[in-house]
């Protein structure tokens, strides 16, 4: 019997969703885990990065043959866990939006450390104000990063959280030895069973408001959500996230598409491309007063930096 591939995961910072993820594969997963020794897993087992009796000097992870990382990195100590992780893991894999883009917390990153903190801890109106923490606290860099922007990065499974099917297949593929799929190289829009009537609107909905669908009926019946007035951020969304159900995560649930796969590409500019799908159909990107956090909300780590406050 072929020796087990050993795991090692490490989160960042993140909300944990993509662990959940794992969960949600379902039965397949206990196929994958008969062939997998989890090695390291904050989120399911106590392995102590300076030992088991804190007896090391430096934090340490044991080798593996597989390595997940989830979140983006926002410490010193996220960032040598990160150099770490790449030294011991002979693949490493981004998992979920955060790891890849920055993800939400990237958001962070129209704002200095300093502003960060002192909104936090001094002008939050259900916080009291008191000194800043500073004992035993890991130092803050100055800005998330993505995990490929510390250490190379192997393979990408993105999506807010990323989808049971692609950890799955990811972690087969490994097992197989098979090359790990890569991502797609369209728009969400292109995988889109909406029907475009290219008419045009002028004003924005809010996100609470219906869109316009007949209940039971084929998503082909309806008419695009953009067309209909509601900010869909699928023109400059990679797709992917549909699965093998071939229909994007959101448009399924009738709700427009959040960005969470991430720009087209590397160099893409998700501003540049929505404000030109916006105005193709008549609207005034003006009426999103935040467009660079509304364009760029799962993708800020290498496109979002302080801006000179008014």
């Amino acid at each position: 019997m072929a020796a087990a591939a050993r795991l090692a995961e490490e989160w960042f910072a993140i909300c944990g969703g993509c662990e959940v993820t794992i969960l949600d594969i379902g039965e397949p997963l206990i196929d994958v885990l008969k062939k997998v020794e989890i090695v390291h897993m904050p989120v399911i087992m106590d392995h102590k990065l300076f030992g088991q009796t804190g007896e090391n000097k430096e934090m340490e992870i044991p080798a593996a043959d597989v390595g997940l990382i989830s979140g983006g990195i926002r410490s010193e100590e996220h960032k040598k866990l990160a150099i770490e992780m790449r030294k011991k893991c002979k693949i490493l894999i981004s998992l979920g939006s955060c790891a890849c883009f920055g993800g939400i917390p990237a958001l962070n990153n129209l704002y200095t450390t300093e502003e960060v903190l002192q909104k936090v801890y001094r002008e939050s109106v259900s916080t009291e104000s008191n000194g800043l923490p500073h004992e035993e606290i890991p130092v803050l860099t100055d800005r998330v990063y993505a995990v490929h922007e510390v250490v190379k990065v192997d393979a990408y499974l993105p999506g807010c959280p990323t989808t049971p099917e692609m950890v799955a297949g990811a972690l087969t593929s490994i097992l197989e030895g098979k090359p790990l799929p890569a991502l797609p190289a369209k728009s969400v829009c292109d995988e889109c069973p909406t029907k475009r009537e290219k008419k045009a609107v002028s004003t924005l909905k809010r996100r609470f408001e219906a869109p316009e669908f007949t209940p039971g009926a084929p998503l082909s019946e309806m008419r695009c959500l953009m067309e209909q007035g509601f900010l869909c951020l699928g023109p400059a969304t990679r797709a992917g996230c549909s699965g093998s159900d071939g229909t994007p995560r959101c448009i399924r649930a009738y709700m427009p598409c959040e960005g969470c796969f991430g720009p087209l590409s590397e160099k893409a500019n998700p501003m540049v491309d929505m404000m030109g799908a916006l105005s193709s159909i008549g609207l005034d990107p003006k009426q999103i007063p935040d467009r660079a956090a509304t364009f760029n909300r799962f993708a800020g780590a290498g496109r979002l930096r302080p801006t000179p406050r008014r």
